[in-house]
């Protein structure tokens, strides 16, 4: 059976007995598994959200010492962007995981995140294939199988619907980063892109982003902390979206960051928060500019 923790409809697999899989394959008999549910420690039915049975079948697959696993999904496989945005997107043959689990994170909604984190920690090799249309799909792999792509970008990930919310005159105190994100925590918020500006007289401002689905929520637990550690005040801006650039080692390669600066620049695209990471740089832009920052983005990069 597929283990899981409590999170109902955000539940995620802690283990996995393929016994009885086993068994029925053994007899010859083809197995077909629900990939987006589980069982709680105390037995109840639990859900697993976005991009469950992607997790589920990633998970088997492991349990079952496969080879690798092969997802069929409603497009040909993982493009340089958006074909929506950019027509002219390109099919990428293979990419290495942690390229795929940047872009996942980043809005490219093709794969779970989840399902990569599973297929790089046990090395299980991801074919990503159309179920409509014949053609060979992208391998997701080590990033060891495909060394002649690093240190260039390899794709252009979006996300709309972000949020900014801003903590606005925090003590500049030890404990206070760690006050401000417990709470959000244990509401199940991630919070993204985080930036904290200059102490100025012993008090600091704290930005980050959160999916727009969670802005309201945690709008209203960031005004019960802010009286708790004396903060200001609580501000929050909605229609926001997130663009990222994405490729192994780029973090290290000199004129990536500036291109991409000058490419949303060269289409007035104003940048509000900046976030990067050794394969991922990330820019917050106003949510109906992100059609063009993909696009620009992806013509600057000569994708």
């Amino acid at each position: 059976g597929i283990q899981t923790d409590r999170r109902h409809a955000k539940a995620r697999i802690v283990g996995l007995t393929p016994a009885r899989i086993e068994r029925e394959l053994a007899a010859g008999r083809v197995v077909v598994v629900a990939g987006f549910q589980g069982i709680g420690d105390e037995m109840e039915v639990t859900t697993l959200g976005r991009g469950g049975s992607d997790t589920t079948a990633v998970a088997i697959a492991v349990a079952l010492k496969a080879h690798s696993c092969e997802i069929f999904t409603d497009v040909r496989g993982i493009y340089t962007a958006d074909p929506r945005f950019v027509p002219s997107a390109r099919l990428l043959p293979r990419i290495a995981y942690p390229e795929m689990l940047e872009l996942a994170s980043a809005g490219a909604r093709v794969m779970h995140p989840r399902a990569v984190e599973i297929a790089e920690a046990f090395s299980m090799e991801l074919h990503v294939r159309s179920s409509f249309h014949a053609g060979p799909g992208t391998i997701i792999c080590s990033e060891e199988a495909i060394m002649e792509d690093r240190n260039r970008v390899r794709g252009i990930a979006h996300e709309e619907h972000v949020a900014r919310l801003s903590v606005v005159g925090v003590p500049d105190r030890p404990g206070i980063a760690a006050a401000i994100f417990a709470p959000l925590a244990e509401a199940d918020i991630a919070a993204d892109v985080i930036v904290q500006t200059a102490s100025h007289e012993g008090v600091t401002d704290m930005s980050f982003t959160v999916s727009s689905a969670d802005g309201r929520q945690a709008e209203q637990i960031l005004n019960g902390v802010a009286k708790e550690i004396g903060a200001r005040t609580v501000l929050s801006q909605n229609e926001l979206a997130k663009v990222s650039v994405v490729g192994s080692g780029i973090r290290g390669q000199p004129g990536v960051a500036a291109t991409m600066f000058r490419a949303l620049s060269d289409r007035r695209i104003n940048i509000e928060m900046i976030s990067t990471s050794e394969v991922r740089i990330t820019c917050i832009i106003e949510a109906d500019r992100v059609k063009d920052a993909v696009a620009a983005l992806h013509e600057a990069f000569k994708l």
